[in-house]
């Protein structure tokens, strides 16, 4: 009988982890393998106790009390049981309402699907659309989960530049000198995460015509669309037959707890987004198709009171960073500033040193590596403290 002493016992034992870890690594997902944790997650994940985040997408406010009580009310019914896949029908009507009163879009309840959040809905709107090998057309900078989910489905991400000079805007002349042949949809989201830029109506309306001319469809990101302090929202749905529509509640109602969202879109795309829809998640949480309801169904003063502040926060930032020789100009929307910062990198470090949580550009695609996202989401006091510490920074 062989004696194995402890130095070979750990030799054979590190080998046999390192087998099988190759093997396990040998066996993931080249999809998955070809995307990145988000960037701004990372930088969440740096938050100190003293640290101030400017980095988080998320309003500081509470969700108001009426959505909270319907939430409540939902308990005490014992409304905690699954739904139909798509959503309680009264919500989808309510949310139908709302598209053709707000958006001058129209949408039968039958064709929406309630979500969990709007990154559900981008998901599965993908997921329902790419084949391996297609085109689609996505912002950059833009929204990190676009890339990703693109990649998920199978598909090429081709990233569509914007320009500072005009106003990070995605307009039809950008989207144009992008189509190929294997191009298959486009997506817009105004007003935009990172730059908080909005679109104007020559801008929508152009994009959708040539969705329509080339058969394509044109995937509308509206989540921060209650959230503009200049200028007007447009919906894609409103000019493109074939065009679809995500939003939800996190923004607009500090609901991001909550996570519920909707999609909506033809008859035929929503059946096969539905299939996504029920393999993934079912339906989304009862409690919280209430609480939307609600807040669509209930009083709106919140939402104003909440893009007044963040307004006058956006005017301080602004005002401060400019002040520190960073030039910044007032984005019309969301609650981000991105402005290009010489050494961004290195500027991004040494915020951190100084306790202040910001984003490098680069998460938001490679022609916003020379730039740096600010959220504003956080308390007028907050941001005050934040560009007090940042004053002196070198860059």
């Amino acid at each position: 009988m062989k004696i194995i002493c402890a130095g070979e016992f750990n030799f054979f034992y590190i080998r046999s982890v390192i087998k099988i870890d190759m093997v396990i690594l040998m066996k993931t997902s080249k999809r998955v393998k070809s995307i990145s944790l988000s960037g701004i997650r990372k930088m969440f994940e740096l938050v100190g106790e003293d640290s101030i985040n400017l980095g988080l997408g998320e309003p500081d406010f509470d969700t108001p009390h009426h959505i909270r009580n319907a939430a409540v009310e939902a308990l005490k019914e014992s409304f905690t049981h699954y739904t139909v896949n798509k959503g309680i029908l009264e919500l989808r009507e309510a949310i139908s309402n709302k598209l053709e009163c707000e958006n001058n879009v129209e949408a039968d309840p039958e064709s929406i699907i309630v979500t969990v959040g709007a990154s559900e809905a981008l998901f599965m709107c993908m997921q329902a659309i790419v084949d391996s090998g297609d085109e689609v057309l996505v912002p950059d900078p833009g929204f990190v989960s676009y890339d990703a989910c693109v990649k998920l489905s199978g598909g090429v991400s081709v990233p569509v530049k914007l320009e500072e000079e005009n106003e990070f805007r995605m307009t039809p002349e950008n989207v144009l000198e992008n189509i190929t042949d294997k191009t298959k949809a486009i997506v817009l989201n105004s007003p935009s995460n990172p730059t908080g830029a909005v679109m104007k109506k020559e801008d929508i309306k152009g994009v959708a015509e040539i969705a329509d001319d080339h058969d394509l469809v044109l995937i509308s990101d509206e989540i921060y669309e209650k959230i503009i302090y200049e200028g007007k929202h447009y919906s894609p749905g409103s000019f493109c037959e074939n065009s679809v529509t995500i939003n939800g509640f996190s923004k607009a109602y500090a609901m991001t707890g909550f996570r519920i969202g909707y999609v909506a879109a033809n008859p035929e795309l929503t059946e096969e987004m539905l299939k996504v829809h029920q393999y993934n998640t079912a339906c989304a949480s009862s409690i919280s198709q209430k609480a939307a309801l609600q807040a669509l169904k209930g009083p709106q003063d919140s939402v104003g009171e909440m893009v007044a502040e963040f307004k006058r926060r956006r005017n301080l930032i602004v005002k401060r960073l400019n002040d520190m020789g960073v030039e910044c100009s007032a984005p019309h929307g969301a609650f981000y500033v991105f402005p290009k910062i010489e050494n961004s990198q290195e500027f991004v470090s040494e915020s951190l040193k100084r306790d202040v949580v910001v984003v490098h550009g680069d998460a938001f695609g490679k022609y916003g590596s020379e730039n740096v996202r600010f959220s504003y989401a956080t308390s007028y006091e907050e941001i005050e403290e934040a560009m007090d510490r940042l004053e002196n920074i070198n860059f």
